[in-house]
């Protein structure tokens, strides 16, 4: 018997470009290609959207970010009133306006008062939620129990002083598996706001084809989380991927990990509507609504009965959404009539 050639760094090269050329096309070809469905089936009415700053933030925003000329959009009831019919034609009912980052001291970005309630006027019946939270390590710490007595201070100011918020939906990024201080902050927050809906932003599951723990959560933390809050809005991108198949088979994973982990506090599934072309972690020709709701429909289509804590999905976010973008959200996702 003839004997097998070394095994060296020149065989093992051949072999892995043999491997790419001949088996990488039929690899790709057995991935999921997820489920197209059209007719309403996994809309419950009860979807989300986060949306930008302008609409709750007091004229310091502006100032900060150059965007003086924007004001007198955001203040005029006109474009409220618009928002509100798009958000109703897609079923969305859960807001989640941009109040991030917060102050170093730990206090949030304050709000115009005259505007809130003006939005909030407008958005009667809905649930708004602001978005707080900010970058781990720049403006969220965490480790520092000062900082977050303000931080929880602020937040119950702010529901106080707005009593028509349905809560708040914190996101803190990155955010460790596991972190103790995040657990922490979130029996901090339900303490100080009682009756109040909190929701969060999480990382999706851990997946080998995304191996960083600092944006990936595990069962156990999930299980921890959901028994201090209310609701759960894993987001589902920021991946990296750059081939369709493979991202709507992790969204599907995903959808289904969540799902199981969560029961029975709420679950919004968060999707992706936005550019960022060139940063890396995202390339919107694979991570979009149009391949994420592919996704998303297989995971939900094995379910005999969806699952009564799985009340929608969420999108990100209301400025960056084209045209395109909320016609393909109509049509492969809301429910008509």
């Amino acid at each position: 018997m003839p004997k097998p050639p070394a095994f060296n760094r020149r065989n093992l090269l051949r072999a892995a470009v043999y491997g790419t050329l001949v088996g990488g096309p039929a690899i790709y070809a057995l991935w999921p290609r997820g489920l197209d469905v059209r007719d309403g089936r996994h809309d419950r009415g009860e979807n989300g959207i986060w949306l930008q700053h302008g609409w709750l933030g007091d004229d310091t925003w502006f100032v900060l970010n150059h965007k003086e000329d924007r004001r007198a959009f955001f203040r005029d009831r006109a474009p409220v009133e618009e928002l509100r019919a798009r958000l109703d034609k897609h079923n969305i009912r859960d807001l989640f306006p941009h109040l991030c980052p917060a102050l170093p001291g730990g206090a949030l970005m304050p709000v115009d008062a005259d505007a809130t309630r003006a939005f909030l006027d407008v958005f009667d019946g809905m649930r708004v939620m602001p978005w707080i939270g900010g970058v781990l390590g720049a403006s969220v710490f965490l480790d520092d129990e000062q900082w977050q007595a303000a931080f929880v201070s602020s937040t119950a100011r702010l529901l106080a002083d707005h009593p028509r918020l349905a809560g708040v939906h914190l996101n803190v990024e990155p955010c460790p598996d596991g972190h103790p201080g995040f657990l922490l902050l979130l029996e901090a927050l339900r303490a100080a706001a009682p009756g109040k809906l909190l929701s969060v932003a999480a990382f999706p599951p851990p997946s080998i084809l995304h191996p960083h723990s600092d944006v990936h959560w595990g069962e156990r933390f999930y299980r921890d989380i959901a028994a201090r809050c209310d609701q759960i809005v894993p987001m589902l991108y920021n991946t990296g991927l750059f081939l369709r198949q493979p991202y709507r088979a992790l969204v599907r994973d995903w959808a289904r990990e969540v799902l199981a982990w969560c029961g029975p506090t709420e679950v919004l599934l968060g999707l992706p509507a936005y550019g960022d072309n060139g940063v890396g972690y995202h390339d919107p020709d694979v991570e979009n609504l149009d391949d994420s709701l592919l996704g998303v429909h297989e995971a939900l289509s094995q379910f005999e009965v969806l699952p009564e804590h799985y009340r929608g999905i969420a999108t990100y976010s209301e400025w960056t959404m084209t045209d395109e973008a909320w016609q393909s959200l109509r049509a492969c996702f809301v429910r008509n009539g």
